[in-house]
């Protein structure tokens, strides 16, 4: 007896390793039925026959190599959930998973987390440009006005123009 696979979770799978994201399957089931489904999905790394607060030492061991993202959605999950660096709960989970956890996916979609994280670094990645931006103009602003090179008026007008350059720059994420 096992449970049944969704579709989309050998994709999410597949996304998570794309990025460079270490798998590991916790589950409380045992060794065979574990495998089986995880050589299904295409997960390389099965801890079987886990009970709850093994299920949190495991966490915490997996969280000493670095960021540790958890997926789970029943009260046996609670404790990894919120010992995870992120807990994301299954919307159809329970009560205890979803109010533990840090994300709640509403819709059970798995691939979602990896455009999520993929978003994020995106987002990383704008915020920098921004603030190295933002940083050159105003240290261009106040050298150009101790040299006075530049009248108050202009400086304001490349100072709020520079700021609506930011603003469109992090308007990009809005693009698919």
């Amino acid at each position: 007896v096992a449970d049944t696979v969704k579709k989309d979770s050998a994709l999410a799978i597949k996304q998570f390793k794309k990025a460079g994201i270490r798998v590991v399957m916790l589950t409380g089931d045992n060794e065979l039925t574990a495998n089986a489904i995880a050589k299904q999905v295409g997960i390389d790394d099965v801890v079987a026959n886990v009970k709850p607060d093994e299920k949190y030492q495991q966490i915490e061991t997996l969280k000493q190599q670095g960021i540790c993202a958890m997926v789970g959605d029943g009260i046996n999950d609670a404790p990894a959930l919120a010992t995870a660096s992120v807990g994301i709960a299954m919307g159809e989970g329970t009560d205890v998973a979803l109010e533990t956890a840090d994300i709640v996916l509403m819709k059970n979609n798995l691939p979602r987390i990896a455009e999520a994280i993929k978003l994020s670094k995106k987002m990383n990645r704008i915020i920098k440009q921004n603030v190295v931006f933002s940083i050159s103009v105003i240290m261009l602003l106040i050298c150009s006005n101790f040299l006075q090179i530049l009248d108050l008026p202009l400086g304001v007008i490349g100072h709020e123009g520079s700021t609506i350059l930011v603003i469109l720059n992090g308007l990009r994420l809005l693009k698919n």
